[in-house]
């Protein structure tokens, strides 16, 4: 038996070990690389991620089940780095003529591990600012919430927020900040905003209100089919109620289509609710002193645009004005503010707001990995050389 289970781990080495392992998974990931980028005009690119680089099993859909048809970016990566380790310890020995071999294996290893730590610590979110406009945080691109706010303190708005994803479960919600209960009733990822006559009677087999009091008595949300396309953008809506301990509150059409927040009064309090795009609130402000815009000269394409920035914290430590243009972007308190885009009205400013505490690491990859080339490059220079030397 000892002799069984030594063997089969040597097998097991062997495979771990093997350049061939090391061939299948690179063409592996050429595979998923071309799969996705086709898929790309039918998903996207936020939703191509997350199905075949940030995942580790791909799935395509027969009817309504999900069958899985190949493996995600994080079992090929996560293989290729094992591969790549148990390579680098087992057949290469510390040596200095392999000195550049392992720099480069080094590198490689390391720019596997700072694309998964990416996947896994990246955010992103956008600043729209126009000129004279000031703000403390920025919206996500995909990710909506369900905010309570308790507006009685006119200096002050406590916020509790309920992520969207929580909505379509229809488990009933219980915020430490609400001193009632938030009760799902419906949950719609895509929808369409139609309004209705308060007094309409509902039309045979059409859509019915669920809601009971608020903008909902007036419109109606309708459930539509999830878009992908670059150029479009969900609008999902949900239908929740509020209950206390002593009664209802009411259910309210909540959805990111209805611009100003519903007001109702609660145990002598002022509220408000809403569903709108998640924010990331910073302790530091910024506003926007000035958007310029230049174009190639006697055309409409454009040259360079940049936002100049007044950055001010609430005790004026840093208070000071920063040029963000498309080749410098502001680096502060762990975020990166790149200029991004603007409005047609050429006075609002889109800044991407990154955080990734791993950016530094694929640099400190490539670094690693064209010095590994460069002295092993050299090491075999300086031996032909001599050999070269000897023959003459």
């Amino acid at each position: 038996h000892a002799d069984a289970m030594i063997a089969t781990l040597r097998s097991v080495r062997d495979v771990f070990v093997s350049p061939q392992l090391s061939v299948v998974l690179l063409v592996l990931g050429l595979l998923v690389v071309f799969a996705a980028t086709l898929d790309q005009v039918n998903l996207g690119i936020w939703a191509v991620q997350e199905k075949y680089f940030r995942s580790f099993v791909i799935y395509t859909r027969l009817g309504s089940v999900a069958v899985p048809v190949f493996p995600g970016g994080y079992t090929i990566g996560g293989l290729l780095l094992i591969n790549l380790v148990a390579a680098h310890v087992y057949r290469f020995s510390f040596t200095a003529r392999q000195a550049g071999i392992q720099l480069t294996h080094a590198g490689l290893i390391l720019l596997l591990v700072g694309e998964l730590l990416t996947g896994l610590w990246q955010e992103d979110y956008n600043l729209r600012l126009t000129e004279g406009e000031t703000r403390n945080y920025a919206e996500s691109y995909r990710d909506n919430e369900l905010v309570v706010v308790d507006t009685t303190d006119a200096q002050f708005d406590d916020v509790g927020t309920i992520p969207e994803k929580r909505l379509a479960g229809q488990a009933t919600l219980q915020h430490p900040k609400l001193p009632f209960r938030v009760v799902p009733k419906a949950y719609y990822p895509n929808s369409v905003l139609q309004a209705r006559p308060a007094d309409a009677p509902p039309r045979p087999g059409g859509q019915v209100s669920l809601a009971t009091t608020g903008l909902g008595e007036r419109v109606l949300a309708a459930p539509q089919p999830i878009t992908y396309r670059q150029d479009e953008r969900n609008l999902p809506s949900a239908y929740v109620e509020l209950v206390a301990v002593d009664r209802s509150l009411g259910t309210y059409l909540v959805s990111t289509g209805l611009v100003m927040p519903q007001v109702f009064e609660y145990g002598g309090r002022q509220w408000k609710i809403a569903l709108r795009v998640k924010r990331a609130y910073k302790p530091y402000s910024l506003t926007l002193l000035k958007f310029t815009f230049d174009r190639y000269a006697g055309t409409e394409l454009p040259k360079n645009f940049s936002s100049r920035i007044r950055l001010k914290t609430p005790d004026g430590r840093d208070d000071r004005e920063v040029l963000i243009y498309m080749t410098n972007p502001l680096r502060y308190a762990g975020l990166t503010f790149s200029q991004s885009g603007f409005e047609r009205d050429e006075r609002t400013t889109i800044l991407q707001v990154v955080r990734n505490p791993s950016w530094l690491l694929p640099y400190i990859a490539c670094a690693l990995m064209t010095l590994g080339l460069i002295v092993q490059f050299g090491i075999h220079l300086v031996g032909f050389v001599g050999k070269r030397r000897a023959a003459a």
